[in-house]
C-alpha cells in the first residue's frame, strides 16, 4: 500500500485553505456587487417614483389652471347670457329666444362634461410622455454630455398642441354635441316634465349620438380622438418644406402621442371619465329634483328622485348654470373626482414607466 508523505499532505491541505480563502474573498466581493447594483438600482426606482409623483402634481395644477380658459372658450362660442338679457325685455320672438336657450344650455354643459375630461386624460398623456422624457435627459446628464431627447423648446412646441382640444376641436366638437342634443330635445316642448331618471336617458340618447357607438367600433380606438389631435400624422411638416431637428423631435413625440391616444387603454380610461363626469353632472342636478314639503304631504310615498318632475322650461336655466361647476379652476368634486379616479392613475403611471426605462433610449 502506497502512503503519501507527510510533507505531500501537508501541501494539499495549505493549497486548499488557500483556495477556500480566495474563494471566500471572490464571494465577499460578488455579495457586495450585488448589494451595491441592489442599492443604486432602488435608489434610480426611489428618484423616478418621486419624480412620477411630482409630475402627478403639476399634471393636476396644469388641468386645474387651463380650465379657466377651456370655460371662456365654450361661454364664448354658446354664449347663452345674451339670450337671457333678451329674454328680460320680453321680445316679440320670446319663444324661439327660449327654444335656441334651451339647445345652447344643453349643449354648453354637456360639452363642458367632454371637454374637461378630454382635458384630464391628454395632458395625463402629454405630461407622462414628456416627463418620461426628462426624467432619462437628466439620467443620461449624470453620465455623460449625450444630446437630451426633449430640450425645453420640443417640450413648448410639443405641449402647445394641446391648443387643438381648446380650438378647432373645441368647434368641432360643439357642432357634434349641438346636433344630437337639437335631435333629443329639439321637438321638446318648454311646458314638457321631465323626471331625474328621464333627464338621465336623454343625456344617454345624446351621447350616444355623439360617440356613436357601434358593432364596428367596438375594438378601435375611441371616435373622440378627432378631438383631441389633428388627423394629419405630421402637423408640422404642413408648415415648412424643411424640418429642423426640434421639428422632428416634436412629431416624433405628437406621433408617440398619438399612439397612446389610439390605443385600447386610452379609450377605456376616457370611457370611465365621462360615465364619472355625466354621473357627477346629474347629482349637482339632482339637488333641484328633490322632494318638496307640498310634494311629502300630498303624497307620502314620495322618497325617489324619479317622482319629482320640472318643465323643461325649469331645467334650462338648472343645466345652462353647470358650466361654472364642471370648468372650475378651484378643485370643485367634478374635477377632483376625475383628477383622483384609480383608473387614470393607473394609466398615467403605465404612459411614464413605458417612457421613462432605458430602452427608450434605443428607439
Amino acid at each position: 500500500m502506497i502512503r503519501s508523505s507527510g510533507v505531500e499532505g501537508w501541501g494539499w491541505k495549505v493549497g486548499t485553505r488557500h483556495g477556500v480563502y480566495l474563494l471566500g474573498k471572490y464571494g465577499q466581493k460578488k455579495i457586495r456587487e450585488i448589494q451595491e447594483r441592489e442599492a443604486a438600482e432602488y435608489i434610480a426606482q426611489a428618484r423616478r417614483q418621486y419624480h412620477f409623483e411630482s409630475n402627478q402634481r403639476t399634471c393636476n395644477m396644469t388641468v386645474l389652471s387651463m380650465l379657466p380658459t377651456l370655460r371662456d372658450a365654450l361661454m364664448h362660442q354658446l354664449n347663452s347670457e345674451s339670450l337671457t338679457s333678451l329674454l328680460k325685455n320680453r321680445p316679440a320672438n320670446k319663444l324661439e329666444i327660449w327654444e335656441d336657450l334651451k339647445i345652447i344650455s344643453f349643449t354648453r354643459s354637456i360639452v363642458a362634461v367632454y371637454s374637461t375630461c378630454m382635458l384630464v386624460v391628454l395632458l395625463r398623456v402629454q405630461l407622462n410622455i414628456i416627463g418620461g422624457y426628462i426624467y432619462l435627459d437628466n439620467a443620461a446628464l449624470c453620465k455623460n454630455g449625450t444630446t437630451p431627447l426633449a430640450p425645453p423648446e420640443v417640450q413648448q412646441q410639443y405641449l402647445s398642441s394641446i391648443q387643438h382640444l381648446l380650438g378647432d376641436g373645441l368647434t368641432e366638437l360643439i357642432t357634434i354635441v349641438k346636433q344630437a342634443v337639437h335631435k333629443v330635445f329639439g321637438s321638446i316642448s318648454l311646458k314638457h316634465t321631465l323626471s331625474l331618471l328621464e333627464l338621465e336617458q336623454k343625456v344617454k340618447d345624446i351621447r350616444e349620438v355623439v360617440e356613436h357607438k357601434d358593432s364596428d367600433q367596438i375594438a378601435s380606438h375611441s371616435p373622440l380622438c378627432h378631438y383631441l389631435m389633428p388627423d394629419e400624422e405630421n402637423p408640422l411638416a404642413t408648415q415648412a418644406c424643411g424640418l429642423t431637428e426640434r421639428d422632428i423631435a416634436t412629431i416624433k413625440l405628437l406621433n408617440e402621442t398619438r399612439d397612446m391616444l389610439e390605443s385600447p387603454d386610452f379609450s377605456t380610461v376616457l370611457s370611465t371619465c365621462l360615465n364619472r363626469g355625466f354621473s357627477r353632472l346629474l347629482d349637482n342636478m339632482a339637488e333641484f329634483f328633490r322632494p318638496t314639503e307640498k310634494d311629502l304631504s300630498q303624497n307620502g310615498s314620495v322618497n325617489s328622485l324619479s317622482s319629482v318632475s320640472l318643465p323643461l322650461a325649469k331645467i334650462i336655466p338648472i343645466i345652462n348654470g353647470q358650466i361654472h361647476s364642471v370648468c372650475s379652476e378651484t378643485p370643485s368634486h367634478f374635477v377632483q373626482d376625475l383628477l383622483m379616479m384609480e383608473q387614470v392613475k393607473d394609466f398615467a403611471a403605465n404612459v411614464y414607466e413605458a417612457f421613462s426605462t432605458p430602452q427608450q433610449l434605443e428607439k
